[in-house]
């Protein structure tokens, strides 16, 4: 299963970004699903996921300017980040998790640079 992640790119301090990533497959075998980043030389963070059933968990850097969405319709999952600080630079990585198979599949990382 390959997941496609769109967005990124350079982004100016303060300012916001929107991240989404669509995830082949039927919905309702995805219980969680969300993004992970990984700046360099740092280990893989959690950014945010949301559930089957709509309840979202942030990462405690990111918590309260960050917001994880799901489209069931679009099979989408959505990453809106905003007040970006050059810390927030890193390799975005979308996963969602089959339930039923109980495995977890992985985009390919859209690179976020906060730079003036």
């Amino acid at each position: 299963v390959q997941l496609q992640a769109s967005g990124g790119g350079l982004v100016q301090p303060g300012g916001s970004l929107r991240l989404a990533c669509t995830i082949p497959g039927n919905p309702r075998f995805f219980n969680r699903m969300g993004w992970y980043r990984q700046a360099p030389e740092k280990q893989r963070e959690l950014v945010g996921e949301i559930t089957s059933g709509g309840s979202p968990m942030y990462g405690a850097s990111v918590r309260g300017r960050s917001t994880v969405s799901r489209d069931d319709a679009e099979n989408t999952v959505i990453l809106q980040m905003n007040s970006l600080k050059p810390e927030d630079t890193a390799v975005y990585y979308c996963f969602a998790h089959n339930r039923l198979l109980e495995e977890s599949y992985w985009g390919q990382g859209t690179l976020v640079t906060v730079s003036s």
